[in-house]
């Protein structure tokens, strides 16, 4: 099932604006849920009041506190069923999804019940974000091109996800929060400012969306921390912590059917509460859609990679398709025109007709866009050092 996103949401309070939404969410940050329902479930034909089983496949935080454990099941319930616009994705090419169906039925949730490993309930508010298997793609080495970093709970990589249970499960990802919030405590650290060594990994969202095509070089794009960064067993950087990055590359989808390319550079960081520091962060891994096509050079380019047989193949008989009507119809239109035309003296007209529409068709065919919808999970790495200011404990 494609990507579905919710609307735009402002900054970092992901659900503020949320029109599927009867009544506003606690005044908390968000919590960022993902899961995995616990069997296959045809979402499109659940009705209000059905239940889904999953077990999340990431823990969730709130600021430096863990909320619940990746592993605990959560059950959640059908508030109403919903016909939304399908998200296009890369995997075919233009012919196929031009008979694609525009929309598409989903649920939409609204409460959701975490249980945590003591058997206690934890009641929430949630809203839907989307819908949609996902795989990994990992920063690629430039000797081997074999995938590296650490491994997720969210996905495979794209050559094993065939072979693990449940890897075609769609994961459903929400915005929550707890509507019996217990006391939130302040960090123990009393540190102002910490090192953050190169390599140190992070785990984000993005809260805009991004594309080779789209995109300019210079724009601006927001993303939030969605997990604690640790340093000497300490928080150095709580969930909620804004990160701002900027377009430096992008090559849009052009002929011959060559991909995008997209690079982005994370430049500041802002933690809730304390002011902005400068970094210099790249994107090492993506959790993309699983039928997406993009690949990360060792530069943290992510790269469309070039079509496949299936792709060509659709492509090249809709060329023949297009060939034959040229031919049929040139020398239709010559034997109306030229009364005493004939078959064989149009035919090879017809031909040359045929062969130059089919060419500048197959010519002109664009290759595979790079697109970050927003709500894209990524992990990004310190390019080098970063001495960030923190917020002082309350």
């Amino acid at each position: 099932m494609a990507v579905l996103l919710a609307s735009l949401l402002s900054s970092s309070r992901l659900w503020a604006d949320d029109p599927m939404s009867s009544s506003a969410l606690p005044s908390d940050e968000p919590l960022y849920i993902k899961l995995k329902p616990t069997h296959k479930v045809k979402m499109s034909a659940l009705k209000p009041g059905n239940t889904v089983q999953g077990n999340l496949v990431q823990d969730v935080y709130f600021l430096d506190q863990q909320i619940l454990a990746a592993g605990n099941p959560i059950r959640l319930t059908v508030d109403k069923m919903q016909r939304r616009r399908r998200i296009p994705n890369d995997h075919w090419p233009w012919v196929i999804k031009f008979f694609t169906p525009r929309h598409e039925l989903y649920p939409i949730f609204h409460s959701a019940t975490g249980i945590m490993q003591t058997g206690a309930e934890v009641p929430l508010r949630v809203s839907l974000l989307s819908i949609s298997p996902e795989r990994q793609i990992r920063i690629q080495t430039k000797k081997s091109g074999a995938n590296t970093g650490v491994s997720s709970q969210t996905g495979q990589d794209h050559k094993s996800s065939k072979e693990q249970p449940g890897a075609a499960l769609p994961t459903i990802t929400l915005e929550g929060a707890e509507l019996n919030p217990g006391p939130r405590l302040a960090s123990a650290t009393g540190a102002t400012a910490a090192t953050l060594p190169t390599g140190t990994q992070a785990q984000i969202i993005l809260l805009d969306a991004v594309s080779a095509s789209k995109s300019l070089v210079g724009d601006t794009v927001r993303a939030r921390l969605i997990e604690p960064v640790w340093l000497d067993n300490k928080i150095v950087l709580p969930e909620g912590t804004l990160f701002q990055a900027r377009v430096t590359r992008r090559v849009p989808p052009r002929m011959l059917s060559r991909a995008g390319i997209l690079q982005l550079e994370f430049t500041t960081l802002t933690e809730p509460g304390g002011p902005a520091n400068p970094i210099s962060a790249s994107v090492t891994e993506v959790q993309a859609e699983r039928r997406s096509h993009m690949k990360i050079d060792p530069e943290g380019r992510i790269n469309g990679e070039h079509p496949g047989k299936a792709w060509m193949l659709i492509n090249g008989a809709t060329t023949a398709g297009i060939a034959k009507e040229v031919d049929d119809g040139t020398q239709l239109i010559l034997e109306a025109i030229i009364s005493t035309a004939t078959d064989a003296s149009t035919a090879g007209t017809a031909r040359i007709a045929a062969t130059c529409v089919s060419g500048i068709f197959m010519l002109t065919r664009h290759g595979r866009d790079v697109v970050l919808p927003k709500f894209t999970q990524l992990t990004i790495a310190l390019d080098r050092p970063a001495t960030v200011s923190l917020r002082s404990a309350d």
